[in-house]
């Protein structure tokens, strides 16, 4: 029987393995000198920038919305397209989540369409690079700065993306990554921020544990009630393991999303993702089925197959919490269409050209 292709799979080598081995035997097991040594390494992929590290994409984002002062009373503008933490860190922190429909294209929010979306109320907004691929930095800076708005990129999915030649992390706003497992690097859960200002450090740092402030041989001061959002140092070397390999793997990737696009049968009427080799990232390589397919027949046809398949996302403004706050079907017709047939297929770095084949093939079977 032929092995089954997940939609993604983390490549970590023996010497990462052996290092989190090491760690282990340290007796040192959470934050510690494995962070710092992240930490650092993750700043000079930014271009020097301060960066602190998370638990998880997710504590970035939320701890990024308290950093730009968003709080009760104020509205954050997003995509309704993405995974649900987007906007439900927009809740934890008090605030309104407003959705925006996305382009088409792209999948990314139109950002065209943003000022009809302001209010008094606006503070911020939230992009989502899906699967990998940049919104336009340059419309989006430009409109922020314009309003007076403050950005808290959520990059979860576009770590070792480029906006015109310049790696994401490294210019605007903050900006939040994601490490998960699924993620182009992993630390199995995690995730960082990346600051606008070193003045910033000494509040993230509170608001990432539990508020607290230490100084001194025993002193101890909580003026600002944090999180328990801090990394582990067994996490921390995984991701310093992944590190050095972020160009070959999306190097990798972008070799594959091409021979996916060689490989694919147009007739079948999918729409493909937007073709950008350039900046975007590959996280995933995503397709719109077709408006006569049923997509949980897709799947277990493809499952039937070997082959996983993802759903990445639903229209989140359609969940039963988003529409207990005033959202409804039809409002955001881009993002409910792509939300309703939108599927993942398998693209990660240890693939092979025949299984990009083989999955374009169980592909035509499944719509037949």
């Amino acid at each position: 029987m032929t092995d089954y292709l997940p939609f993604a799979r983390p490549s970590i080598d023996e010497e990462t393995i052996a290092g989190v081995a090491e760690v282990l035997r340290s007796g040192w097991i959470t934050s510690g000198p494995q962070v710092k040594a992240f930490e650092a390494a993750l700043s000079r992929l930014c271009g020097g920038r301060a960066v602190r590290s998370f638990s998880s994409g997710t504590a970035a984002l939320e701890v990024g919305l308290r950093l730009a002062g968003v709080g009760p009373g104020h509205e954050v503008i997003t995509t309704p397209l993405s995974w649900v933490a987007t906007a439900n860190v927009v809740l934890e922190v008090g605030a309104r989540p407003v959705f925006v429909d996305v382009d088409p294209r792209t999948r990314n929010i139109d950002l065209e369409k943003i000022e009809a979306a302001l209010t008094p109320a606006t503070r911020a907004l939230i992009p989502v690079d899906l699967a990998g691929l940049p919104v336009d930095r340059d419309r989006l800076y430009s409109i922020s700065r314009g309003k007076n708005l403050r950005v808290i990129e959520d990059a979860a999915q576009s770590f070792g993306a480029r906006w015109r030649g310049r790696a994401l992390g490294t210019f605007g706003d903050l900006v939040a990554f994601s490490f998960h497992a699924n993620k182009n690097i992993t630390t199995a859960e995690g995730g960082a921020l990346v600051l606008p200002e070193e003045s910033l450090i000494p509040l993230c740092e509170k608001l990432r544990l539990q508020g607290v402030a230490r100084f001194g041989e025993d002193g101890m001061e909580v003026d600002v009630a944090g999180g328990k959002f801090n990394l582990t140092d067994v996490a921390a070397r995984l991701g310093l393991g992944q590190l050095p390999h972020l160009q070959e793997f999306t190097d990798r990737r972008r070799e594959l999303a091409r021979r996916y696009f060689q490989r694919w049968d147009r007739s079948l009427e999918c729409e493909l993702p937007f073709e950008d080799f350039e900046n975007s990232n590959w996280h995933m390589f995503q397709v719109v089925l077709p408006r006569h397919a049923d997509r949980a027949r897709f799947i277990a046809a493809m499952r039937k197959q070997g082959i996983g398949v993802g759903v990445h996302y639903p229209a989140m403004h359609l969940f039963a919490l988003y529409r207990s706050l005033g959202w409804r079907a039809g409002q955001f017709p881009h993002a409910e269409r792509v939300g309703r047939s939108i599927v993942t297929l398998p693209l990660f770095p240890a693939m092979t050209e025949s299984d990009v084949s083989r999955v374009c093939a169980a592909v035509r079977k499944a719509l037949s």
